[in-house]
């Protein structure tokens, strides 16, 4: 089968990165294309990939089976060569996308295409503009054009409704569900896997981290951060989660872990026992590989003004990820996915 993938042009390298990353955790093999920035067309012969995929996927937007790649040319017959009769239910509607510039206005395209459907659909088939059982895209990058029957739209309600802010729990400098959703998709974390973070503030990654199936460890050397990222896990009804009071440095789990995501503190302050957090978690690093399984993955968030290259010198892990996230004037976020070096 083939499907193509809207995906957030938000940021530059992060949901392709994601997108690929989702697909190795679930171990779904594919053949991989990206159309233009935001949107890549995707072979595989697994018929629950849409599925999976929207079910983890943080920076995405839309996901469609492909009836037909072609160009702006030929769109015309290639839309009235297709047997819509065997892909329309009752009704339908037809929506334009363009991702680079085109002179032809969507409106135009959707009602001239919308009635060739219909005529060829027959007249069983009605358009309905509202809420329709089939929603056909028509996706115009440049001269190609993509048409599409949409598998899903990504829900983005849940990256809204549990803000950092709206939780009963809140402490400033909590991270978006939305970016701790796509750094666990990067750990290549899958339902069923043990995840840890050691720095685990108000628990909004073990958060997301819970809803995709995960089982959920966390600590915190701050006790009133352990006893509020509780709080918020039991809000949204995580079941399968332990957190604790420990010194990340010094862990001894019962179970070694199959990824580590984590935004650890930086700069000296309550959360960090007043020691310097460079400090906390090179030492942390050194003592992590006794927790983490041999193929086990570290995702974890920084500040540009901290070099992992440094933070990472005499431990056995490198970098093999990198992303840039510009937050504002004065600060770029980086997203790095650390694995051991053998």
């Amino acid at each position: 089968m083939e499907i193509f993938l809207i995906l957030s042009r938000e940021h530059e390298t992060l949901p392709l990165a994601e997108l690929r990353a989702i697909l190795d955790a679930e171990n779904i093999d594919y053949d991989l294309k990206e159309v233009v920035m935001g949107v890549v067309k995707l072979k595989t012969d697994n018929e629950d990939a849409a599925d999976i995929i929207a079910k983890r996927i943080a920076y995405g937007h839309e996901i469609c089976s492909l009836i037909k790649d072609t160009d702006i040319d030929n769109l015309e017959n290639d839309i009235l060569s297709i047997d819509w009769k065997e892909i329309i239910d009752e009704n339908f509607a037809l929506r334009v996308k363009k991702i680079e510039s085109l002179e032809n206005d969507s409106q135009i395209m959707e009602k001239k295409f919308g009635a060739l459907i219909k005529a060829q659909a027959g007249e069983k088939i009605k358009v309905k503009l509202e809420k329709p059982q089939t929603f056909i895209r028509v996706l115009v990058t440049g001269s190609r054009v993509l048409i599409g029957k949409r598998e899903t739209k990504i829900d983005k309600k849940h990256f809204f409704n549990l803000k950092p802010h709206k939780r009963p729990f809140f402490y400033p400098g909590s991270m978006s569900p939305k970016l701790a959703r796509c750094m666990i998709n990067l750990s290549r974390a899958k339902a069923g896997d043990l995840l840890l973070d050691p720095f685990c503030g108000t628990g909004g990654i073990l958060i997301e981290a819970g809803i995709i199936g995960t089982r959920i460890l966390g600590t915190d050397i701050d006790e009133k951060m352990v006893k509020g990222a509780a709080k918020n896990l039991e809000y949204c009804g995580a079941k399968d989660f332990h957190i604790f009071q420990a010194d990340a440095r010094k862990l001894d789990l019962e179970e070694k872990v199959n990824a580590v995501v984590t935004d650890p503190p930086y700069g000296i302050s309550a959360s960090t026992a007043g020691e310097e957090s460079s400090t906390i978690f090179r030492d942390f690093l050194k003592s992590i590989s006794n927790n983490l399984l041999e193929n086990g993955l570290i995702c974890l968030a920084s500040p540009h003004y901290v070099s992992v290259n440094d933070l990472i010198q005499g431990t056995e892990f490198k970098i093999l990820e990198r992303h840039e996230i510009r937050m504002h004037k004065s600060l770029t976020r980086v997203i790095s996915v650390l694995g051991r070096a053998g």
